[in-house]
């Protein structure tokens, strides 16, 4: 079957956000542009994941460029975009692997999110710019300005933490009802 290549370049939106209530949340990472959207499903470790990787990797292109890309600073600012995902979430595929990279000629962020491939022999990971290939596992593709990249890395962030309070003795997730903590040898807390 051939595969689909979502991209998008810049997108007028991306985004990640989840469904569902904390501690049975779904993330996805929303692209739009005009009236195309597309929704794809990753665990809540890749999203932390990608937003630290994003910083670093913006952090590094000021460094290196002398603060001469078109970069801001990060800054510890709330996310301004706090919108929920756009309907209708249709899970286009779960992500198996991520990439993250910056194109100096365009002075984008490239981010692919690649669906899981059929014998796992994509474990290099998928390329940042491989539209010719025409097997394979779907591909996500977004390429964004800087400014975009720290919104993305914001939110993303802001998101994850939003999930379910942290147990002040053990640190586990706080169910509502409470949790077995190990820390008090399995009373409920």
């Amino acid at each position: 079957m051939p595969r689909q290549v979502f991209l998008y370049d810049p997108p007028e939106r991306f985004v990640v956000g989840t469904v569902g209530e904390p501690g049975a949340r779904t993330f996805f990472l929303q692209a739009r542009a005009a009236d195309r959207v597309t929704s794809v499903a990753l665990e809540k470790q890749q999203v932390a994941l990608l937003a630290e990787q994003i910083d670093k990797l913006l952090d590094e292109v000021l460094r290196v460029t002398g603060g001469d890309a078109p970069v801001p600073a990060a800054t510890d600012d709330p996310a301004d975009d706090l919108a929920p995902l756009e309907p209708p979430i249709d899970e286009e595929f779960r992500v198996g692997t991520l990439a993250l990279g910056w194109d100096p000629g365009s002075e984008r962020l490239v981010i692919v999110a690649q669906a899981p491939g059929e014998d796992d022999a994509e474990v290099a990971g998928p390329a940042i710019d491989d539209d010719d290939t025409v097997d394979g596992p779907d591909v996500l593709r977004v390429r964004l300005t800087g400014e975009m990249a720290r919104a993305f890395a914001k939110r993303a962030s802001s998101v994850v933490s939003a999930g379910r309070p942290a147990c002040p003795f053990c640190g586990l997730p706080l169910d509502p009802a409470g949790h077995i903590c190990p820390r008090s040898n399995g009373y409920r807390r």
